[in-house]
C-alpha cells in the first residue's frame, strides 16, 4: 500500500507515542525533527515536509547534513555539536537547501532529550521558516543605508525639523557646504534663532501649507548664509513623525544661478541693451497694469512720447558710434527728470516714452504737471552733449497724451502721446504738443485719405496737370503735376496727398504711375508737329531715386510708350544728394547716356549743394520759388537767385526760375540773365486738353509774328531797294 508524504513506518509511530508526542506536534506551525543520539532522523512532523520538500518517508533515517546549503563552516557545526552534546540547547540561525535546491533562512532551537541515568538518547530541533523575515529586515536595512547615503550625499540641502518652532532634528552635508554652518551649529537649535529666513512670513507660509496638505513643492524663498550671503532657495517639503512629534522634511535647492540667468533672460526680453531702460514690451505692460489699476484710483496718469529731432543726420554724419553715447546720455537726462515711481522706456531708434504715475486728480492740474515734466525734458535734452572732447547740440519734440482709466488699450494710448509728438514736429520742433480730440479726427482723416489714394492709384482718379515752362513767349517745355480726382471732394492739389503718400510708401506706385503716364503724353506729342520737341518734367521722390532697379524702371517705361528719352527731364531735389551721393551719380549717368535728362529742383534751399553739384551730371538748375517770392523785397533772396544764375552760367547750365507770378518778377530776374520761367504769370498747371489749347494758340502766334515780321523786312527791303527785285516799267 503506497503511503502518503506524511505516514510514518510502524517504528516511526511507536517512537511518537514512545516520546509522547501529541497530535499538535503534528500540526505545529514550526517544524519538528527528531533524531536519534547518533543524528539520525527518527521523526519529521508534517511542517518539515513543507518547509523542505522531503517527506517523513525520505527524511527519516537520513542524516540532517542533507539540507546543508555549504553556507556554513565546520566550525559553526562542530560549536553547535558540541553544544548539544554537552546537554546544553543550541539556539541559531541557520541556511539550508531544500529537495528542490532553493535556499531558506531558518531560526532553530535543539535540545538533547536524557534518559533517567543522563544519558543522550535523542535530539529534538524546533525549526521556523524566517526566509521572508530576514529578507524583509535586509531590504529595510539596505532601505535605511540607501536614505543614509542619498540624505548624506544629496547635492540639495536636506533638514529635518520640528513643526512647533524650527528646531532642526537632522541635516546633511549639502545643507552645511551651502549655508557654511558646522554641526554643532545647527541641530538643536531653530531657523529662526539662526536668522535663516531672511522673510520669516515664508516660513509661516510653508508651515500653513503642510499643516493644510501635508506636502509642498517649489515654494521659492530667499536663506541667509552664515556669511550673510542671501540666495534663493526651491523647497519642497512633506510631514513626517519622529517619535510622535510631528516634523517636516524639507529639501532645498539653491537656485540663485537660475534666478540670474532667469533675470538675464527676462533683462534681454523686457530692457532696451544700448540704454539699459524698459523697452516696448515692458512699456506695454506696466501700461496694461496702469490701466487696469486706473479705475481703482481718482489720480490720472500721462504719457510722454520723446523723439530727438534730426537725430537721423546727425547719427548719418557722425556715425553710429557717436549715435549711440547721444542715446545713453539722452536716455539718462530723460531719467533723472522724472521720479521713481515713473517709467521711462526707449522703442528703438531715437524714440522715449515716459509714463507719469500718481499725477492730480484734476485734469487742469495734471496738464499742468505734465507739461512741466515735458519742459524739463525739453531743457535737460537741449543742454550742450560733451562727446569724444567735443560739443554737441540736438533738441527733442515731445507729445503728451492724459489718461487714468482704459481710453482704448494701451496700443492706443501710445498711438495718441505719438500723434501729438508728430504735431509738435509739425510746429517747429523743440517744442511740447498735447493730444486733443481734434488731433484725433484729423489723423482719423488721414487714415481715410490713405486708404482712399491706395484705391484711387489703380483707379483712374489721378491725372496729369501741365505748367509751361519757356523764355520770351515761346514753350519749350512743361512740368507734370499729378492731382487727384476725389469722387466726392473734387480735385485735390498735390499738397494734399504726396507728404502722406511719402510717408506710407504709397509714392512708389503714384510715381510709376506720374512716369508711365508722362512717357506716353511724350509718345503722344512726338506726332504732333507744334508739341513733338517739348520736354516733360518729372518730380522723382528719394524713396523711387533709393530703389534698385531705379534706372530699369524708368527705361522700361520709355521702351513700353516708345518715348523719346530727350524729351524726358527728371527732376530731381537737394535732399536726396545727402543719402548716397555715388549711387545718385551712377543712376543719373546710366540714364544720361540713354538720352535721359536731369534737373535739380529747389535748388539753393539745401546745404550740400556746392559740394555735390560738381559731381553731378545735371542739365538744368532751378531757382526756388520761396526766393523768387521775396526777390524784389529780400535782398539776400535776390542775392541767392543771382549766385544761382551766375554759377549755372560758369558751369554751362541753363536756370530755370520756378513760381514767376509777375511782370515785375520776370523783369528783374532777366536783369539778372535768367532766361527761363515757370510760374503763375505765364500759366497755371493745365489738364491736357487746356494745355495742348494754349500751346496751339502759342504755336500760331509765334508763326504769325514770324510772318509778319518776315513781311516786314521784305517791304523795308523794296522800299530801300536792296531787295534783289528788279521793277520792270
Amino acid at each position: 500500500m503506497t503511503q502518503t508524504p506524511h505516514e510514518h513506518p510502524a517504528w516511526a509511530s511507536e517512537s511518537i507515542e514512545r516520546f509522547g508526542l501529541s497530535k499538535a506536534v503534528e500540526q505545529a506551525a514550526d517544524a519538528v525533527v527528531i533524531t536519534g543520539a547518533d543524528g539520525r532522523i527518527l521523526y519529521v512532523n508534517p511542517m518539515f515536509t513543507a518547509m523542505t520538500g522531503y517527506s517523513s518517508l525520505e527524511a527519516v533515517g537520513q542524516n540532517p547534513s542533507v539540507l546543508k546549503s555549504g553556507r556554513h563552516s565546520e566550525a559553526f557545526y562542530r560549536q553547535m555539536w558540541e553544544t548539544i552534546r554537552s546537554g546544553r540547547v543550541w539556539d541559531g540561525e541557520m541556511v539550508n537547501r531544500c529537495k528542490d535546491g532553493r535556499l531558506y533562512n531558518e531560526e532553530m532551537r535543539i535540545a538533547p532529550v536524557l534518559d533517567s541515568t543522563g544519558e543522550i538518547v535523542s535530539y529534538i530541533a524546533i525549526k521556523r521558516d524566517v526566509t521572508e523575515r530576514i529578507r524583509t529586515t535586509q531590504a529595510l536595512a539596505e532601505s535605511e543605508e540607501l536614505y543614509r547615503t542619498a540624505f548624506q550625499t544629496s547635492l540639495d540641502a536636506i533638514t529635518i525639523n520640528r513643526m512647533s518652532d524650527g528646531m532642526y532634528i537632522a541635516v546633511n552635508r549639502a545643507f552645511f557646504e551651502i549655508m557654511g554652518y558646522e554641526p554643532e551649529e545647527v541641530v538643536g537649535r531653530t531657523s529662526l534663532a539662526m536668522d535663516v529666513w531672511v522673510n520669516p512670513l515664508d516660513r509661516r507660509n510653508l508651515i500653513e501649507t503642510l499643516g493644510r496638505d501635508s506636502h509642498c513643492r517649489d515654494l521659492e524663498a530667499q536663506f541667509r548664509a552664515k556669511s550673510g550671503r542671501v540666495f534663493w532657495g526651491l523647497i519642497s517639503a512633506s510631514v513626517i513623525e519622529i517619535g510622535g512629534v510631528p516634523c517636516n522634511l524639507s529639501v532645498i535647492r539653491d537656485v540663485s544661478n537660475n534666478k540670474l540667468a532667469e533675470e538675464k533672460i527676462r533683462n534681454l526680453a523686457l530692457f532696451d541693451p544700448l540704454t539699459g531702460l524698459p523697452n516696448r514690451l515692458l512699456l506695454a505692460e506696466r501700461l496694461e497694469q496702469a490701466l487696469v489699476t486706473g479705475s481703482r484710483s481718482l489720480q490720472r496718469r500721462a504719457l510722454l512720447f520723446v523723439d530727438l529731432d534730426n537725430f537721423k543726420t546727425l547719427n548719418d554724419s557722425l556715425g553710429h558710434h557717436v549715435g549711440d553715447l547721444f542715446l545713453q546720455e539722452s536716455s539718462r537726462r530723460i531719467t533723472g527728470c522724472i521720479r521713481k515711481g515713473d517709467t521711462a522706456a526707449r522703442l528703438g531708434g531715437d524714440e522715449f516714452v515716459v509714463m507719469l504715475e500718481g499725477l492730480s486728480e484734476v485734469l487742469e492740474l495734471a496738464v499742468a504737471q505734465a507739461r512741466m515734466v515735458g519742459e524739463k525734458i525739453l531743457t535737460a535734452i537741449g543742454q550742450p552733449y560733451r562727446l569724444e572732447d567735443r560739443d554737441w547740440r540736438i533738441t527733442s519734440s515731445i507729445g503728451i497724451t492724459m489718461f487714468k482709466e482704459d481710453n482704448g488699450g494701451a496700443a492706443e494710448i501710445l498711438k495718441q502721446a505719438d500723434l501729438a509728438m508728430y504735431q509738435a514736429k509739425s510746429q517747429g520742433r523743440n517744442t511740447i504738443r498735447f493730444f486733443s480730440p481734434v488731433l484725433q479726427a484729423a489723423v482719423n482723416a488721414r487714415a481715410s485719405l490713405e486708404s482712399e489714394l491706395r484705391s484711387a492709384i489703380g483707379a483712374g482718379q489721378l491725372e496729369l496737370h501741365y505748367q509751361p515752362q519757356g523764355d520770351h513767349g515761346r514753350f519749350i517745355g512743361s512740368e507734370a503735376l499729378v492731382r487727384w480726382r476725389h469722387p466726392e471732394r473734387g480735385l485735390l492739389p498735390p499738397a494734399t496727398f504726396i507728404p502722406l503718400a511719402e510717408e506710407t510708401g504709397l509714392i512708389l506706385p503714384l510715381g510709376d504711375w506720374v512716369l508711365k503716364t508722362a512717357c506716353e503724353q511724350i509718345a503722344a506729342w512726338s506726332r504732333n508737329e507744334a508739341a513733338a520737341s517739348l520736354s516733360v518734367a518729372v518730380n522723382i521722390s528719394a524713396r523711387q531715386l533709393r530703389q534698385p532697379h531705379f534706372v530699369k524702371d524708368v527705361l522700361a517705361a520709355l521702351n513700353r510708350a516708345e518715348a523719346n528719352p530727350r524729351n524726358l527731364q527728371l527732376e530731381l531735389t537737394e535732399s536726396m544728394l545727402l543719402d548716397d551721393i555715388d549711387d545718385t551719380v551712377a543712376k543719373i549717368k546710366e540714364l544720361r547716356n540713354h538720352g535721359v535728362r536731369f534737373s535739380l529742383d529747389d535748388f539753393g534751399t539745401g546745404y550740400s549743394s556746392l559740394s555735390y553739384l560738381k559731381r553731378l551730371p545735371l542739365d538744368q538748375l532751378k531757382i526756388d520759388r520761396s526766393f523768387v517770392h521775396d526777390i524784389l523785397t529780400d535782398c539776400i533772396s535776390a542775392a541767392i537767385a543771382q549766385s544761382v544764375i551766375s554759377l549755372g552760367r560758369a558751369i554751362n547750365l541753363p536756370v530755370i526760375a520756378e513760381g514767376v507770378e509777375t511782370e515785375k518778377q520776370r523783369e528783374f530776374l532777366l536783369c539778372l540773365g535768367c532766361q527761363l520761367f515757370q510760374g503763375y504769370l505765364f500759366s497755371r498747371p493745365l489738364p491736357l486738353e487746356e494745355f495742348e489749347k494754349v500751346l496751339l494758340k502759342s504755336t500760331k502766334m509765334r508763326s504769325y509774328n514770324s510772318r509778319l515780321m518776315a513781311d516786314s523786312r521784305e517791304i523795308i527791303q523794296i522800299a530801300s531797294g536792296t531787295s534783289g527785285v528788279r521793277c520792270e516799267a
